[in-house]
């Protein structure tokens, strides 16, 4: 895709003005960094960092029934939360592959809000139109709103000097307003840091964008683009679809079985991913920490004893260990476990790494 025919957020220009440099992401064009990738990965760390997320997609599922409908299709049980809450969950196959990892709001029986990844949102709506009855809509809505993560131990602060709602459980949301333009604010995030994720409408987008930044830099923290949005996930271990998830690559393997309701007797893929389950799947999901200089990427073989035992699927050097890590899926038959010494091939060199169980650092998300 050229960069004339990527797609743009609502406050493009204002990134523009506040230096970032771009690279396509999901068809989208998206501020990778600012000022440098490892202080926006450090700030968020300390203080606060304020991610633009709009590319993020969102969908309503409104009518009777819709919590019911939705349940039925997404592999998390809706049933273990109440309106006000929100639920990591994901839409698979009927081999259980996934389809796309996503946030469920849940708004009342009558209506549950998505937000799926940018470049999965179109496959996610037609897939629940298809099965949706007459009286339940589905709707794209992806360019009616914008997404704003504002992450790390001074979110609160900066969030209570706009005058938003910050006493909320984690993944608890709350319909507020800024100035009079509503916002939606959940205690979500992708960094692994305690932290908020707003919805303001599209529009309002720009205004409550320069606020934030406003009291972020108060707070001594930074913007921070879609790098840092990386390494902070990489090291808590959080998987990104078309990487540790896919439709090649199912809940059980890259252990993701938490967000399975395994008790409700529906849901895309039940049969499947039970039957996988149950046999045990053929390779699993973990960590791998460098024991050797060097930096690990995307699609490398990981070799045990000079034999392949599996591939990584993400990889980076750790701002906050200053060293390499990776995920992997690594074969079951190898009987892999944390602390065992693996090699990976970086580009015909052996680097060794030992295997550990994500997250890499500490999780401050509660």
């Amino acid at each position: 895709m050229t960069d004339s025919n990527l797609l743009q957020g609502p406050i493009h220009d204002v990134h523009v003005e506040l230096g970032a440099t771009f690279a396509p992401f999901g068809g989208w064009a998206m501020p990778v960094s600012y000022a440098g990738t490892v202080g926006e990965h450090t700030a968020t760390r300390t203080t606060v960092g304020l991610f633009d997320v709009s590319h993020l997609g969102k969908a309503t599922v409104r009518g009777t029934g819709a919590a019911a409908f939705v349940n039925s299709a997404l592999t998390n049980d809706l049933g273990r939360i109440r309106p006000g809450k929100a639920q990591y969950t994901l839409c698979c196959t009927p081999e259980g592959g996934v389809i796309d990892d996503l946030i469920a709001y849940y708004v009342g029986d009558d209506e549950v809000f998505l937000v799926p990844n940018a470049a999965n949102t179109a496959a996610v709506v037609a897939e629940l139109r298809k099965v949706a009855p007459e009286s339940i809509t589905v709707t794209d809505e992806h360019r009616d709103y914008a997404v704003f993560a504002v992450q790390g131990p001074k979110s609160t602060e900066v969030l209570a000097a706009l005058g938003l709602p910050t006493e909320m459980e984690y993944m608890a949301y709350a319909d507020a307003e800024w100035q009079g333009r509503p916002v939606r604010v959940c205690r979500t995030g992708y960094t692994g840091e305690h932290g908020y994720e707003l919805l303001p409408r599209w529009d309002d987008a720009e205004a409550v964008f320069r606020a934030l930044v406003e009291q972020v830099r108060s707070a001594g923290g930074e913007p921070a683009g879609l790098g840092a949005r990386d390494t902070l996930r990489t090291e808590m271990g959080y998987p990104l679809h078309g990487h540790e998830l896919s439709v090649d690559i199912t809940p059980n393997q890259a252990r993701t079985g938490w967000a399975v309701g395994w008790k409700k007797p529906e849901f895309w893929g039940k049969a499947a991913l039970e039957q996988e389950k149950a046999d045990g799947p053929r390779r699993t999901l973990l960590g791998l920490r460098a024991l050797d200089r060097g930096v690990l990427r995307q699609g490398q073989t990981v070799l045990r004893d000079g034999e392949p035992v599996g591939e990584t699927t993400s990889g980076t050097f750790s701002p906050s260990l200053k060293v390499g890590i990776a995920l992997a899926l690594l074969d079951t038959d190898a009987k892999l476990a944390p602390g065992d010494e693996v090699e990976v091939d970086v580009r015909g060199r052996k680097l060794r790494c030992t295997v550990v169980k994500p997250p890499f650092v500490e999780t401050n998300t509660k």
